[in-house]
């Protein structure tokens, strides 16, 4: 039975035994409808949200500078994909640092570098899946100074937990 189905029954099962009555039969019901409910709540997460796109203008050479930043405070999220777009850049070192809080200080945990020359133009950072609970801060610096000003385009898809 594929899930769309078992979604379909569970909603079906809910709307049967909204008005019972209060009988002992009933309410074992209406509890089950009610763990139906919650099931059906987690199921309709698994279609994630609407993957995010845009791009962000900075003078990357000049500093380490936000790209994006992914998720929320104390909200549980996992990340499936980030990708970013170089192709406007030539830097020949573009660092891309990922920072996340760790017991509430916000800590790098992740930092490579690049080669807009050599490298493929699309650059999957995050292409696995990543669990989160905070805000996941997305930062690139260049070596160039000709790469200040240019966008960098990003790409990234979440599914709530």
């Amino acid at each position: 039975m594929s899930l769309l189905i078992s979604v379909g029954l569970l909603s079906e099962i809910k709307a049967k035994t909204d008005n019972l009555p209060a009988d002992p039969a009933s309410q074992g019901l209406t509890a089950s409808a009610a763990q139906a409910t919650g099931i059906e709540s987690q199921t309709d997460k698994l279609a994630g949200v609407a993957p995010v796109t845009g791009s962000a203008t900075q003078n990357w050479q000049t500093a380490e500078a936000d790209v994006v930043s992914i998720g929320a405070g104390n909200t549980r999220n996992k990340v499936h994909d980030l990708s970013l777009s170089v192709s406007n850049l030539v830097g020949t070192v573009i660092t891309v640092r990922l920072y996340k809080k760790v017991n509430g200080v916000e800590r790098k945990v992740y930092e490579q570098a690049f080669n807009a020359a050599t490298d493929p133009p699309g650059l999957p950072v995050i292409n696995g899946t990543w669990a989160t609970h905070d805000i996941i801060r997305v930062t690139l610096q260049s070596n160039n100074a000709a790469d200040n000003g240019k966008a960098v385009d990003y790409d990234y898809l979440l599914e709530a937990m």
